[in-house]
């Protein structure tokens, strides 16, 4: 009983010693050197509330691109980030911590886009909605509470940002995105734009805006009426399919704006669950719903929504933004729509195709399996020469009567890391040409390709 009793006491007096460790440490800390600091004031209007903040001003000047501040220098920035640091490299993860982005839409997708790209050291947000934080929305919203309903959602995620990351340089703005409200939301050369509109007139409007002023754009889809997680993907907009609102955003940005694609969004798989809600008025009966639009064209009847989708979708967008600011490569996974019989129509086809050309099968050195990681992984189920789809759903599935993988360097054996996929009439000019004619000739293409190839040798330990 003794025994019990010391190690008891020793181990009560090593979690009081490490306590007090750390509240010294973080003493020792935070007075440093350099440091200028602005008090913030939010007036909510209407509620009566005001907001005081005390912040770090880290970007004084306003323009993200002179501030030369170094974030990571400041010891507790540094650990608050320090497992970024160690997965992205320290120079990876400075490109993070100096980069803006936009988040325009702050609901359930926006709000943990936003939250995870401030807990991952972004150094500059602009945080973009209209809207208010509202009582139905607490089940998919990434920091609010119901002491924030009523408040508008800019200022609401600003408020909570502030003692999340308080080095980051947040800007609020209540308003809504339109062509009056462009430079003002767009100006100052972010780094990145995320896109978590769920209204069709504006995400185009968004969209269109981004391409022609040369940002990066990233936009997310319909995340409302779905369940399965395992379905959401990242692709160009033009291979996203099962989706109502992905499918009107293309038909708009084709014909208002000659957009055909280059744009990568989020989207689902799976086929809407369930359908929009009736409205209905206050009389309990169904109305016209444009009669009670606030805003024009903005939806007012009620799309189900499964919490923890939008929630992904927006950790995804966050994931994606953020490997891409530090510049860490990515192979996000294909949307193609080929079953196993479409991979061994190919297998069987290259096999047909190495007999009648050398006489023998023996140098092809992939199964099925291996096929399908070549057409899947490596070309995204299209022709090596086609850099975006041309071809999906069901047309993806006639496609596959014109390709064929025939071997890159015909003096190698047909390997996962010798294979590329083409047209017949790609393939026969292909193999009517050297490497080194290529090399010469199309010299970006002869980089893409090898640069994919590589991929399989890594990836196959060749």
């Amino acid at each position: 009983m003794g025994e019990k009793v010391k190690v008891a006491m020793l181990l009560g007096g090593g979690a009081i010693l490490g306590s007090v460790s750390t509240l010294v440490l973080l003493k020792l800390l935070l007075p440093r050197r350099g440091q200028k600091y602005i008090k913030e004031d939010f007036s909510l209007p209407g509620d009566g509330l005001t907001l005081d903040t005390t912040k770090k001003d880290y970007f004084s000047n306003g323009d993200h691109q002179g501030a030369d501040v170094d974030l990571l220098k400041d010891e507790i920035v540094s650990e608050h980030l320090t497992r970024n640091i160690q997965f992205f490299g320290l120079d990876s993860q400075q490109k993070v911590t100096k980069s803006y982005v936009v988040v325009i839409g702050l609901g359930g997708v926006g709000s943990h886009a936003a939250s995870m790209l401030l807990r991952s050291g972004v150094g500059k947000l602009l945080l973009v909605d209209f809207d208010q934080v509202s009582l139905s929305s607490l089940n998919r919203h990434a920091v609010a509470t119901r002491a924030d309903v009523g408040i508008p959602k800019a200022l609401c995620l600003k408020k909570h940002f502030s003692s999340i990351f308080p080095e980051s340089n947040i800007e609020a703005k209540v308003l809504l995105y339109d062509a009056s409200t462009e430079e003002e939301i767009l100006s100052g050369n972010p780094d990145f734009v995320l896109d978590c509109i769920d209204n069709i007139d504006t995400k185009v409007a968004l969209l269109a805006a981004c391409v022609r002023r040369g940002l990066k754009v990233l936009s997310a889809t319909g995340a409302g009426a779905r369940a399965d997680p395992t379905r959401i993907r990242i692709a160009d907009l033009r291979e996203s399919t099962n989706d109502p609102l992905s499918r009107a955003v293309r038909h708009r940005l084709r014909k208002d704006h000659g957009i055909e694609g280059g744009i990568p969004v989020v989207f689902s798989l799976e086929k809407p669950k369930v359908k929009l809600l009736p409205f209905r008025g206050a009389n309990g009966e169904e109305e016209n719903p444009s009669d009670y639009q606030i805003v024009p064209g903005f939806r007012v009847r009620i799309i189900p929504v499964l919490g923890t989708i939008p929630a992904i979708f927006g950790q995804i967008m966050a994931s994606y933004v953020v490997t891409q600011l530090a510049r860490f490569q990515v192979q996000t996974e294909p949307v193609v729509n080929f079953d196993m019989d479409h991979y061994r129509i190919l297998h069987q086809r290259l096999i047909e195709h190495e007999e009648s050309l050398f006489g023998t099968a023996t140098h092809v050195q992939v199964d099925v399996e291996e096929v399908m990681y070549v057409v899947k992984e490596l070309w995204h189920g299209r022709s090596a020469r086609e850099q975006i789809a041309k071809d999906v759903g069901r047309a993806m599935w006639r496609s596959v009567n014109e390709l064929m993988l025939v071997r890159w360097d015909q003096a190698q054996p047909g390997s996962v890391a010798n294979l590329i996929l083409l047209k017949f009439k790609e393939a026969d000019e292909h193999e009517q040409r050297t490497l080194d004619d290529i090399q010469k000739e199309e010299p970006e293409f002869f980089t893409r390709v090898t640069s994919v190839l590589q991929r399989a040798r890594t990836d196959f330990g060749l």
